[in-house]
């Protein structure tokens, strides 16, 4: 009886996590599909900044870097300012705008910038209904970056 319990009870799990996921919801037509990209993007990696489906825009991570120099700029204050700037820039290109983020993801390859992150980041929003968030520790991020940020947004 436990057995059957338990069985019953993972699969109310998986079921509920493909619900959630959009697993059971109507498959988006391609052609209601549009990739962005930022005009400064100067890396040429094999994926887009974000991709709109629908009303919601599905955004790829992005590091803080100097587009002179590929590079985090010295200043953490700059790198925060230049990821979310960035950020801020493909949403303006979906038609959409901060306000609009429902989840975002932020690793950090020092915690302790968990303040000084939280000062700037509040500033680029007009909301007082700010997205559901996550700031999670990572040994290492690309490029020498602090921050590394990927978001979900839905057109409101």
């Amino acid at each position: 009886m436990n057995r059957r319990f338990g069985f019953l009870v993972v699969a109310l799990v998986i079921a509920g996590i493909l619900t959630v996921t959009g697993a059971f919801s109507e498959p988006v037509p391609q052609s209601t599909r549009k990739a962005f990209n930022a005009p400064e993007k100067t890396v040429q990696a094999p994926f887009s900044d974000g991709i709109l489906a629908g009303n919601t825009l599905y955004l790829a991570g992005r590091i803080g870097l100097d587009p002179k120099t590929g590079k985090p700029p010295e200043a953490i204050e700059d790198e925060i300012k230049l990821m979310l700037d960035s950020l801020k820039g493909t949403l303006t290109q979906a038609g959409m705008s901060m306000d609009d983020l429902v989840y975002v993801q932020i690793a950090s390859t020092d915690l302790s910038l968990f303040d000084k992150f939280n000062l700037i980041y509040k500033s680029y929003f007009t909301t007082k209904d700010l997205p559901a968030r996550e700031f999670i520790g990572a040994s290492a991020l690309l490029r020498g970056g602090h921050f590394e940020l990927q978001a979900i947004a839905v057109r409101r």
